[in-house]
């Protein structure tokens, strides 16, 4: 009964050890990520009467917050 080389190879073998460290990359990350809970999309805003419309609501806070350099 010949026995059949082996299937692995380098290539192979590190292909399997990045997609595993992408992986965990990816599991280390996720439980950082919380849901957003909607708190003024409930009751809406009355609109302006002089026109303009731009209110600083929480998710604009939450950009600028994030937009820091």
């Amino acid at each position: 009964m010949p026995s059949s080389p082996s299937k692995l190879s380098r290539r192979t073998l590190f292909a399997g050890a990045g997609t595993a460290g992408a992986l965990a990359a990816a599991v280390s990350v996720v439980p950082g990520v919380t849901a957003v809970t909607p708190t003024s999309a409930s009751k809406p805003q009355p609109k302006p009467e002089k026109g303009g419309g731009y209110a600083l609501s929480d998710h604009v806070k939450h950009y600028y917050r994030t937009a820091l350099v």
